[in-house]
């Protein structure tokens, strides 16, 4: 365990030219937090498990700040080079680093495998907030399991309000990349909930192919489009996209080529968009809530504030569904809302209720972000 301190003056590690901040080789078991990270806009990452390894596992980062890794949207917070499995991300700041977090090799080897990314503020990034490799097989990896394995994305404020490249260097805020296509690997997920999609003036803030569970989060673009399932480099196989609120000036749920021989369901959304649902390949989008965005407000507290104040809980009475079954978990750990309550009513959208004001979250849900009320 490397850790600084829990309260008082920061233990802070700054960056030099010509060495990664904090870098794994061949590290397994390793707990770091409590640390201030501090690139200086030097070209060099924060947290790297090198390349040179054969691999990096059950490492716990929490806790960190991880700022001005900036020199070029190339620098990244948090980055794997070397295959990495059973790595848990949580409780971290990171901001204005070129990107948040680069998991895996851009040819798809070194694969990100059951990591668990939560409870994370990452903002004012130049490229991705965060982005998941694809992965090409497996085979070959020491101590890669072969039982189909779960990655989480749970819970996390992810934004590009600020800072954010445009043209050709546009990035969203969260992209993953499709598993395996065949043996181990093939039958992973992402299960991605809870979280904070806020805002990106240049880009879609949700990119994804592969498998997918998308549930229960708040997606808000009032520069262009919200969430997109789509062939990058392999067809999207099993996604499921419910019980989440889009709000977005383009279109709120896109789904394009999937592979038909895999099931994919949209269902129980509350989409407000200038085109709420394009849906390809057969998928029945009638089972989600759908309105033009700039009626919002005759169903959500706040859909027009901007962070500060921005509430999407549903005005009484306003989005209750046609049927129950919508709103029922579709897997084992499906059943929490945004706030990380029990979803025990049928109601469109990422909130489940109850009747009345916003709740707010449950005891440690998320990280609580000064000015950012969906956050409290």
């Amino acid at each position: 365990m490397i850790s600084g301190p829990v309260d008082g003056e920061p233990a802070i590690l700054r960056g030099r030219r010509g060495e990664n901040t904090i870098s794994l080789v061949d590290a397994e078991h390793v707990v770091i937090r409590h640390l201030t990270l501090d690139g200086g806009g030097e070209p060099v990452a924060g947290v790297v498990a090198e390349a040179r390894g054969d691999g990096v596992h059950h490492v716990i980062l929490e806790h960190l700040t991880i700022r001005h890794y900036d020199h070029s949207q190339g620098n990244a917070g948090i980055t794997t080079r070397a295959p990495a499995r059973d790595w848990v991300i949580r409780h971290n700041e990171i901001h204005d680093v070129g990107t948040g977090m680069y998991l895996g090799q851009p040819d798809g080897t070194s694969p990100f495998v059951a990591g668990v990314i939560e409870h994370n503020h990452v903002h004012r990034t130049l490229g991705y907030n965060i982005q998941i490799k694809h992965q090409t097989d497996r085979d070959g990896i020491p101590g890669m399991p072969a039982e189909p394995r779960e990655t989480r994305i749970r819970y996390n404020l992810l934004s590009k309000a600020e800072r954010a490249s445009d043209g050709g260097r546009a990035r969203p805020n969260l992209l993953v990349g499709h598993f395996p296509p065949a043996g181990p690997g093939s039958q992973d997920r992402y299960r991605i909930a809870g979280n904070l999609f806020y805002q990106n003036p240049h880009e879609r803030l949700f990119q994804g192919e592969g498998n997918i569970e998308l549930h229960d989060n708040l997606f808000v673009n009032d520069a262009g489009d919200a969430v997109l399932v789509r062939p990058h480099n392999h067809l999207p196989r099993e996604t499921r996209i419910a019980n989440n609120t889009v709000l977005a000036t383009g279109f709120g749920i896109r789904v394009d080529a999937p592979d038909r021989a895999y099931e994919q369901e949209v269902a129980g959304n509350a989409v407000f968009a200038g085109d709420p649902l394009q849906l390809s390949g057969g998928i029945a989008g009638g089972e989600n809530f759908t309105a033009a965005r700039a009626d919002a407000a005759r169903y959500l507290a706040a859909p027009d504030a901007g962070q500060d104040a921005l509430d999407l809980y549903p005005r009484e009475g306003a989005l209750h569904e046609r049927s129950a079954g919508v709103s029922s978990a579709p897997a084992a750990g499906a059943d929490r809302d945004y706030n990380g309550r029990l979803r025990e009513q049928a109601v469109w959208g990422a909130y489940t209720g109850p009747p009345g004001p916003n709740p707010g979250r449950a005891d440690g849900v998320g990280p609580r972000v000064p000015g950012c009320a969906p956050c409290r």
